[in-house]
């Protein structure tokens, strides 16, 4: 066949395949495969070939010192301090620290939009799934999420990272590296929660239950897993161990990686057991002084889904969305005040909480319950508010996807004016992103990114909006493509 005419003189079909191929790549994808080209075009240059003579001795070191150069170029962009992302500006992260009550990142207010996608280490143990992670992370990118919260336990599960107490697993352990670092690729930082409240991934039951069945424990009641003592003890190793572990990837320990934003003590702690609060109290100091004493880096935060308990003002109890909820023994303005607590979370789910009411009823309460922890973040705390986890269910009766649209409006609206008026409103997480293929980590709250483009355009505008408030317009776009 005759030579394409898109073959210039000098040309082989080899290079126009590859300008081909650039032109389909990302930029910086297109910029590493260019730099291999000019690496392998260097080194050619010292074969001789067939009726040509060798270049001057003089010139010979020059190409192999250049293509190593290039190569130690390559390797620095892709793997040291300098960060590329989509739709992201170039930059070193930096610990965001706390300024009484925001979120400060160098001197500037930092405002948190993002997302939970608890999975995260779980599908990174196996190969198979790591490219589930790189597309919520890529995803999320392009909406300008800044802050994703994802589960840095598993406790006997399948694919356990504690596999009995003390004990760990370093597959998974690598796992959790990767997925730290695959975040900071996309400049995404990760609030790391430490245990469940919950069974799922094993939880406070199944400490009780390692330290029952090896003569440790004891009770075997759950609630035992914030009074017993062998039990904190065991608990208290795996946080230091989590804390100190040093990512196999990087070489850098996890307590001296800003691409952590922050740890959460436990997913919605409750002590049912002690409607007073005191135990879960006590617990809740000791360790978080634990964490501070050896992570003085790292913001931290218990985990709560902000109930105000019984020994508050009747007043605030009225906020609950019923008064057993005021019975949980947790409490959020006394827990939230522990002095090693930096910043207070609150979830919002009103369809489980109000599940008679109607849309409207459920957006009304979600205001009130929205506006007075804002409030008291600002007036009782001085410490940032983050909505950690908020959904609407899709599986309640006449649902629709713009309902969702109105809900989180409402929560990103909240959060946008108390921003502007520099209050208490810190940011918010949504509660679920997940990627197509992944039914059994859904539930009825779960979102795949580009199936409800509505949803993807919101975000990307509660991004954008609190990134110009923070740089101003212009320095937003520039960092951030899209806005």
């Amino acid at each position: 066949m005759d030579a394409p005419n898109s073959l210039k003189k000098g040309m082989t079909p080899d290079m126009d395949c590859q300008k081909i191929v650039r032109r389909k790549l990302p930029p910086f994808q297109r910029y590493i495969l260019s730099v291999k080209v000019i690496i392998m075009r260097s080194l050619s240059l010292q074969v001789k070939q067939p009726g040509k003579k060798m270049a001057r001795p003089g010139n010979g070191i020059v190409f192999p010192v250049l293509a190593f150069a290039l190569l130690i170029l390559v390797m620095y962009l892709t793997f040291g301090a300098i960060e590329f992302w989509p739709g992201h500006a170039q930059h070193k992260a930096r610990f965001v620290e706390r300024n009484g009550s925001q979120f400060t990142e160098e001197g500037r207010a930092f405002y948190v939009n993002g997302w939970n996608s608890y999975w995260l280490m779980d599908q990174a143990v196996e190969e198979s799934g790591r490219e589930r992670v790189t597309e919520v992370f890529r995803a999320a990118a392009t909406m300008g999420l800044t802050v994703c919260r994802t589960w840095a336990f598993n406790d006997g599960a399948y694919h356990a990272l504690q596999t009995s107490l003390g004990v760990f697993d370093e597959k998974v352990f690598r796992a959790l590296d990767w997925v730290i670092v695959e975040a900071q690729r996309h400049g995404v930082r990760l609030l790391l929660s430490l245990v469940n409240n919950l069974e799922n991934y094993g939880g406070k039951t199944q400490y009780v239950k390692w330290a029952w069945e090896e003569g440790l424990g004891s009770s075997s009641y759950d609630d035992s897993f914030f009074s017993d003592p062998s039990v904190r003890s065991y608990f208290k190793t795996y946080l230091k161990t989590i804390l100190t572990r040093k990512n196999h990837l990087t070489g850098i320990e996890y307590r001296d990686d800003p691409t952590i934003f922050a740890w959460e003590l436990m997913n919605e702690p409750q002590c049912r057991s002690d409607v007073s609060g005191d135990v879960l109290q006590a617990w809740i100091e000791e360790m978080a002084e634990h964490v501070k004493a050896i992570d003085e880096k790292h913001l931290l935060t218990v985990g709560l889904e902000g109930f105000y308990g019984s020994a508050n003002s009747p007043e605030k109890e009225d906020i609950n969305p019923g008064k057993w909820y005021g019975k949980l023994g947790s409490d959020f303005l006394r827990n939230s005040r522990t002095p090693s607590i930096d910043f207070a979370s609150v979830h919002i789910y009103p369809d489980h909480w109000l599940s008679q009411a109607n849309l409207s009823e459920k957006m009304s309460y979600t205001s009130k319950w929205v506006a007075s922890h804002i409030e008291d973040g600002k007036r009782e705390l001085n410490k940032p508010i983050l909505f950690a986890e908020f959904g609407l269910s899709n599986k309640v009766e006449g649902f629709e996807d713009s309902h969702r649209i109105m809900f989180y409006r409402s929560i990103f609206d909240a959060v946008y004016d108390s921003a502007t008026k520099n209050g208490a409103g810190a940011g918010a997480l949504v509660w679920q992103f997940l990627v197509g293929g992944m039914g059994k980590y859904n539930d009825e709250f779960g979102i795949v990114p580009g199936e409800f483009p509505a949803i993807d355009e919101l975000m990307k505008e509660q991004s954008c909006r609190l990134l110009a408030l923070r740089q101003g317009k212009d320095s937003a776009q520039r960092t951030f493509a899209d806005c």
